[in-house]
């Protein structure tokens, strides 16, 4: 037996346990928990304190020093949470009471959408509990096939993979997988892919947040070249813990008469990658501050910033977008 082998094993003992104990109390007891462990996190370990403390500059330059380090112990605290919330989620959440749990943004626009036979391409983000969001996906009776990279801890990946795949969900590996997405969407499928992940030097450079960060081409080509509509969507926290809004934030359809402007790979990226900010935006403590997402172009690759284009049915956002103090 490898050392490899064993480090799984004990890594994956304490990940169980671990989970038996958040199960074993309630989730009032675990976000009074989480904020203890957040601030020791945040203020005492400064995990990735300057990685965390870079992005948060630069996305809110008015914010002062005390209201980021407050926004990133916040952000640990929703880290922490969001595991507790997938712990409890199974015990909780059914298909005869989501609706406690669950209240959904758009439902009208977001079934009609889930409801058409043609193929549908749903983006997300770190953001919000988006493994949680998956889950309650299925109690609405959508089969969903979403796109992850495995996890390096086999143990782990088919425990994690048994939570997401519990209401229909299907996971499919992230690398090499491109015809069987293109499979599954010329017949119809729904594919769910993380639209804020580096994808290198050679994927497609734009901004987000208003610094350059490499995006992957397949997100807009699947949409582009299946003619499947694109949602922008996501589930976050309301004011307190296994409360959650499913998000409809907006819908392309490139099969839309007058939606030439998003024809191309680039600008169809830059599209979505601006309605995942506008949604970040309000709520910057639930998104993943700790990616080292942005990264310096390679030469030649940077491009002139586009203006940006106002989502015809997204909703109001205020003029300023500052993290609560």
């Amino acid at each position: 037996m490898s050392l490899l082998h064993l480090r799984h094993v004990a890594e994956y003992a304490v990940v169980r346990v671990s989970f038996a104990l958040i199960q074993a109390v309630s989730i009032e007891t675990c976000q009074t928990v989480c904020r203890v462990l957040a601030w020791l996190a945040s203020d005492v370990l400064q995990v990735r304190a300057k990685i965390v403390e870079e992005n948060l500059t630069h996305a809110f330059p008015d914010a002062t020093p005390t209201e980021r380090r407050r926004l990133a112990r916040r952000m640990w605290e929703h880290l922490l949470l969001m595991v507790c919330e997938i712990a409890h989620a199974p015990r909780k959440i059914h298909e005869t009471n989501w609706r406690t749990f669950v209240t959904v943004h758009r439902k009208h626009d977001l079934i009609l959408a889930f409801l058409s036979r043609r193929p549908k391409v749903v983006v997300t983000a770190h953001f919000g509990n988006f493994e949680v969001g998956g889950y309650i996906m299925g109690f609405w009776g959508f089969p969903t096939f979403t796109m992850a990279r495995p996890l390096d801890n086999p143990f782990l990946d088919r425990f994690v993979n048994r939570f997401r795949e519990s209401m229909g969900q299907t996971i499919i590996p992230k690398h090499g997988t491109a015809e069987l997405a293109d499979s599954l969407l010329g017949t119809g499928g729904t594919l769910v892919l993380v639209g804020d992940q580096h994808a290198g030097e050679k994927g497609v450079w734009i901004e987000f947040f208003g610094r350059p960060a490499s995006c992957h081409k397949a997100l807009a080509l699947f949409t582009l070249l299946n003619k499947a509509p694109m949602l922008i969507s996501g589930i976050r926290r309301l004011d307190r813990p296994m409360r959650f809004e499913v998000r409809l934030a907006e819908l392309y359809d490139p099969a839309e008469p007058g939606n030439d402007e998003l024809g191309g790979v680039t600008e169809l990226t830059q599209w979505y990658n601006d309605v995942l900010e506008d949604e970040i935006r309000q709520a910057p403590d639930q998104y993943w501050w700790l990616h080292h997402r942005w990264r310096d172009p390679p030469p030649g690759r940077k491009r002139k910033r586009r203006k940006r284009r106002t989502p015809r049915t997204a909703p109001s956002l205020p003029d300023a977008h500052r993290p609560a103090a």
